[in-house]
């Protein structure tokens, strides 16, 4: 298929993200809306909110940002759309709109894991990794290892086993009292604490490339006391508060570091990616940094914007799949989709 502009959408959770690519120039335009004061009264994502926002915003969104890449919708020549894992009803909308237009369009409509388009927004970087590396993907309820051969070769060595980090980040914030979304607000009350004030376990950190952080949240809620779901009234101040959260993340960065570079090293890679959200992270990126100066590795993230959900890590993924585009459009919904599942890419 001709492939010059493509047309990205992102709505598997609680962002809404549209962009443009166009191979040789990059991303042309990008919109993105989270729905952090929508879901913030409710400490978490309420499915059908994040559905109900997704459509009133996503048509909008795909004119204005078609607009702003200079272009009209008919110069589109692809459409692609998160199709999982994710929110089903999230997806749906998506689903649906990237379908419509492309029926109207008489273009193809591509699928995209969304686990894949995290893990090559690095691409879109001037500074990008050569394949083979070894990939640490840490983006909502994902913490996983995986080795990189090519685009849709992929070999996961390491996964959780219970909560990923990024849900240990928002369950330990809400122990807190610490507002939604949790993993940032509790990065950013670390910042004042002592990380050596609680000695918080690592939880199979000598142990495979799996992890685990249900021991770790578990020994927070008991340092915290109460139920688990707020800090008891008065016992925790402000200093004590910073110090648990300080300790928290420490155990986390140490454990996922940890692994990193056991799994290079069995591996046998020299090549670093590390993307989701909490890839942003500026402890985890500092603790990688040093370890792979040492151990002389390559370390590649996206930029701060590109680790959080987005339109032009799908746009781009969708080029990339481009030869497995669908001819006559349908929905694709999959809220849970193994990355070794996908068909490799020629």
């Amino acid at each position: 298929m001709r492939a010059s502009n493509i047309l990205g959408i992102e709505t598997s959770c609680d962002e809404t993200g549209v962009a443009v690519y166009e191979p040789g120039h990059g991303v042309r335009a990008q919109a993105l809306y989270s729905q952090v004061e929508l879901h913030a009264p409710f400490g978490g994502v309420v499915p059908e909110l994040a559905s109900r926002d997704h459509i009133a915003r996503l048509t909008p969104m795909v004119r204005r940002v078609v607009a702003e890449a200079g272009l009209q919708l008919a110069d589109l020549d692809a459409v692609a759309y998160t199709a999982g894992p994710g929110l089903v009803g999230a997806l749906m909308v998506g689903g649906a709109l990237a379908g419509g237009l492309a029926y109207g369009l008489g273009i193809p409509a591509i699928p995209v894991h969304h686990m894949e388009a995290h893990l090559l927004a690095v691409m879109l970087e001037e500074e990008r990794p050569h394949f083979p590396f070894l990939a640490l993907l840490v983006s909502g309820g994902h913490t996983q290892l995986v080795h990189v051969e090519a685009v849709g070769r992929y070999r996961t060595i390491g996964e959780t086993l219970d909560d990923a980090a990024g849900e240990a980040f928002d369950k330990v914030a809400r122990m807190l009292g610490l507002p939604y979304p949790g993993g940032p607000a509790l990065a950013s009350l670390a910042e004042a604490g002592d990380a050596n004030a609680f000695d918080f376990p690592r939880p199979m950190k000598n142990r495979g490339l799996d992890f685990s952080f249900s021991g770790l949240k578990t020994a927070v809620r008991l340092a915290v006391g109460g139920d688990g779901r707020a800090p008891r009234e008065g016992r925790l101040s402000d200093a004590l508060r910073a110090d648990v959260a300080a300790s928290f993340q420490a155990a986390v960065v140490e454990t996922l570091s940890t692994k990193c570079m056991r799994g290079l090293q069995a591996a046998g890679l020299e090549r670093l990616v590390v993307a989701g959200g909490v890839g942003a992270n500026r402890l985890l990126r500092e603790r990688l940094r040093s370890l792979a100066r040492a151990a002389g590795v390559r370390v590649y993230y996206p930029r701060p914007a590109l680790c959080t959900d987005n339109g032009a890590m799908v746009a781009y993924t969708g080029w990339c799949r481009r030869a497995q585009a669908e001819s006559e459009p349908r929905i694709i919904a999959r809220p849970r989709w193994p990355l070794d599942e996908l068909a490799p890419v020629s």
